[in-house]
């Protein structure tokens, strides 16, 4: 069984113990701001974005290179490290932006298709990663491990498109493929149909529209019990 297969099917068995070789995580509002984590290995950022300063040998130069390509692309640029996983280095990044639809095929993500619009009540997120043509292929030794993109919705998901391991903890939803796959130019198509409401405006409405039902009952049981009383204390006519 080829090795690629091999290492899917352990991503399968083991959903919550995956580290991915090269993963984009976004924190999304419903205003479309929020916030973004991309981790890959230096090979794969060349590879895939064709960030070749991230390849480079001094490590503050490297993380020198994806902090300019960020702020380049309007993110704000939280933090930049450098960490090892046995024994193989990973540059992580982490950075806010005000509109995830400007972030599409800017020098950041030239590999990503990404939308998130209104629909009636709902919002629906659509998008695409892939490969752009012309960029360095990493060694072979480099292709091996798994990639994703995944989304911490907002509000309540009503709908994805075959996100991998549906809806998770509420309202995660991620999509993933083997690095070869990437490699050789299959896209990761997502999307995702969700309540424009915030999971925190929601809530807020629920708890308000429960306290106002309860007051609703009290003051019920309190004019109940007023009349009630008045009718004891008045006098029966004989």
């Amino acid at each position: 069984m080829p090795r690629a297969v091999l290492a899917l099917l352990l991503a399968v068995t083991l959903r919550g113990c995956v580290a991915y070789d090269y993963e984009h995580e976004f924190w999304l509002r419903v205003d479309g701001s929020g916030s973004v984590s991309v981790t890959a290995r230096p090979e794969l950022w060349a590879a895939m974005k064709g960030l070749t300063g991230a390849q480079a040998a001094d490590p503050d130069r490297a993380r020198a290179a994806v902090r300019a390509v960020l702020e380049s692309s309007g993110l704000r640029v939280q933090r930049v490290t450098l960490t090892h996983r046995r024994g193989r280095p990973y540059i992580f990044v982490s950075a806010s932006f005000d509109d995830v639809n400007s972030l599409a095929g800017t020098a950041a993500f030239p590999d990503l298709e990404l939308r998130l619009r209104r629909d009636g009540e709902h919002l629906r997120l659509d998008g695409k990663w892939r490969r752009p043509p012309g960029l360095p292929d990493p060694p072979p030794a480099a292709r091996d491990g798994l990639m994703a993109v995944r989304f911490h919705l907002p509000s309540k998901v009503y709908s994805h498109r075959n996100a991998f391991g549906g809806v998770e903890r509420g309202n995660i939803v991620g999509w993933r493929e083997t690095v070869a796959e990437g490699l050789a130019g299959r896209p990761l198509e997502f999307g995702a149909d969700l309540d424009a409401r915030s999971i925190l405006l929601s809530t807020v409405g629920l708890f308000a529209a429960a306290i106002l039902a309860a007051a609703a009952l009290v003051t019920a049981i309190l004019l109940w019990v007023v009349r009630a009383g008045r009718r004891a204390d008045t006098p029966a006519r004989g």
